[in-house]
């Protein structure tokens, strides 16, 4: 398998792109501008993935390595890293954190006295005494304050576990899911009716986020990733919905709230569907 010729020549095609008589559109980019793309399209590779179809698997992947080769091509424009320095840091980031492959270790490996738990521990050592990392003050301080809520929420779970601040079975997790539902609507029966400014609003936000909170931490008990969990019911909600639209411009009806019935009707057509 030739790896290198087919990385030289989408190396080559993004410097063709980003240079002179190049696209006006992929030049006006920077890397702050295609933020936005690198996670649209990761998440629509893993819808891909969901799927099981590997010819949209391979367009998406296709469509990631093209992002990440023109993100570290503009910083090798600007002279702060090239594409073989990201290339040659991560090579010599995998070999060293992997001493049971690649090391001193490989023969306790070979002998089956190494264990995905080991692994972990051994990468966070080696992170601070061969990396030089400084060691945090909580082991929460491991999980990135950039990570969207949903994401954050479910590595903070996860770190706390392995300390073993965990529930003991999925019952509790259950209960508390509940009793954090039943504080939702606690708050909301709080509420008054006029509209406009809510006092206590505040309150309901706050309990909502637990109730979230409890809902990813159940994904985390049954380990799914809420994030996925959510990008397939995301999926799934647009192809129903397209269903609906679809059967409401065929009767000729319009999609509004006085028409609800039938909408659901075909909601229920859809379900059984998708």
């Amino acid at each position: 398998m030739d790896y290198g010729t087919s990385f030289s020549r989408l190396c080559g095609i993004v410097e063709k792109l980003r240079g002179e008589g190049g696209c006006p559109w992929d030049r006006e980019q920077n890397p702050r501008t295609l933020r936005g793309d690198l996670i649209e399209e990761t998440y629509e590779c893993i819808e891909a993935i969901d799927e099981g179809d590997p010819a949209h698997i391979r367009e998406e992947l296709g469509d990631i390595f093209l992002l990440v080769t023109m993100i570290s091509y503009m910083h090798q424009e600007e002279g702060a890293f090239s594409i073989p320095d990201a290339l040659n840091e991560i090579a010599e980031k995998l070999i060293r954190r992997h001493p049971h492959v690649f090391g001193e270790l490989k023969e306790a490996n070979a002998a089956g006295n190494m264990d995905s738990q080991k692994v972990l521990d051994n990468w966070a050592r080696i992170k601070v005494e061969q990396e030089g990392r400084k060691p945090k003050d909580s082991v929460l301080d491991e999980v990135s304050r950039a990570l969207p809520p949903l994401d954050r929420a479910f590595k903070l779970q996860k770190k706390a576990a392995k300390k073993g601040f965990d529930w003991p079975s999925a019952a509790g997790v259950l209960d508390k899911l509940r009793e954090e539902l039943a504080e939702v609507e606690e708050a909301i029966a709080a509420l008054p009716s006029a509209g406009g400014f809510i006092p206590g609003e505040e309150n309901l936000e706050e309990e909502l986020g637990d109730l979230l909170f409890s809902a990813v931490n159940l994904c985390r008990f049954y380990k799914i990733d809420p994030s996925v969990a959510l990008q397939r019911t995301n999926v799934k909600f647009t192809k129903r919905f397209t269903y609906v639209e679809r059967k409401m411009k065929e009767t000729k009806t319009a999609m509004e709230a006085a028409n609800l019935e039938l909408m659901d009707r075909y909601w229920n057509e859809a379900k059984g569907q998708v």
